[in-house]
């Protein structure tokens, strides 16, 4: 059965975002990143300036075949002829359609009230898909 976690509370999704991979990558699963054009943008900056000593290799979906095959980070604005990967982050405001097909989902909600509704509503499609729900309430004053 797949599972998905939501982490809510989080200070800073993209960064937050960017500590979920970094551990996806370190414990070997190789990940999609899926959301709005702008928001894998920025995450794609923030992942090359995650740490003066680490960088976390990863690719866009429109990249060259060859190098979106071999790299551990996929990012994309939607899981169309998207290989099945270990770990779906979905930074989307909207569940992404195929996202059941992974083993594990991971949903990054911060305390916006526009941004709770919508991961109602996204924890509401898991339910109905028959999906494991896990919740991580980081609560006030956690890490971001």
């Amino acid at each position: 059965m797949s599972t998905a976690a939501f982490h809510f509370n989080v200070d800073n999704r993209l960064h937050y975002t960017c500590r979920l991979v970094r551990k996806a990558v370190a414990a070997g699963n190789r990940l999609v990143v899926t959301g709005s054009q702008d928001t894998l943008a920025q995450l794609d900056r923030d992942l090359w300036a995650l740490s003066a000593t680490e960088f976390l290799p990863h690719c866009h979906s429109s990249d060259p075949a060859p190098l979106a095959h071999r790299s551990l980070v996929l990012l994309c604005e939607s899981l169309d002829g998207v290989a099945v990967r270990d770990v779906l982050i979905n930074l989307a405001e909207s569940v992404p359609q195929g996202a059941q097909e992974f083993e594990r989902v991971i949903e990054v909600v911060t305390v916006d009230p526009l941004e709770r509704s919508q991961a109602r509503l996204r924890w509401k499609h898991y339910t109905q898909a028959g999906l494991k729900l896990v919740q991580h309430d980081l609560g006030h004053g956690a890490a971001s």
